[in-house]
């Protein structure tokens, strides 16, 4: 009977990141909710691949003028984390494609981003940006 308890316990804390997201699927997420502790993507992040969700953080001074993506940061930052490489992707930032040109908001702001969630290597073609995860068709305000 300990056994049982045990496990049903076990199942209820693992499960519990998928009921809080179920329980309000369009709330927003936070950056970190994408990856498991050995940086490997979370089984959250794999459900969602493909799909519309929000998420929530600040806009890094976006690399060029008139650019249509900037990097989404789990904190302020005043300078973009920009990546060489995948292998130095941190689990921190989250790229966002916007359709638009984007309107720089202040680093310093809080704002939520909406978009469909893409997992995968992807190199920008025109500014060489690395990118492991991102929303695409993406829209945010403050």
């Amino acid at each position: 009977m300990h056994r049982r308890s045990l496990l049903a316990t076990a199942t209820v804390f693992l499960a519990a990141p998928a009921l809080l997201r179920a329980a309000d699927p369009d709330g927003p997420l936070k950056i970190r909710e994408l990856y498991e502790k050995t940086g490997d993507m979370s089984q959250l992040a794999l459900g969602l691949e493909g799909e519309r969700v929000t998420f929530e953080g600040y806009m890094a001074p976006p690399l060029k003028a008139d650019a249509q993506f900037f990097v989404l940061t789990k904190r302020p930052m005043a300078v973009c984390p920009f990546c060489e490489s995948s292998a130095e992707w941190p689990s921190d930032i989250l790229a966002i494609y916007t359709k638009r040109v984007i309107d720089v908001i202040p680093f310093n702001v809080g704002i939520e981003s909406r978009g469909v969630l893409e997992i995968g290597e992807y190199k920008d073609p025109e500014t060489g940006f690395v990118s492991m995860v991102r929303l695409t068709d993406a829209t945010y305000s403050d």
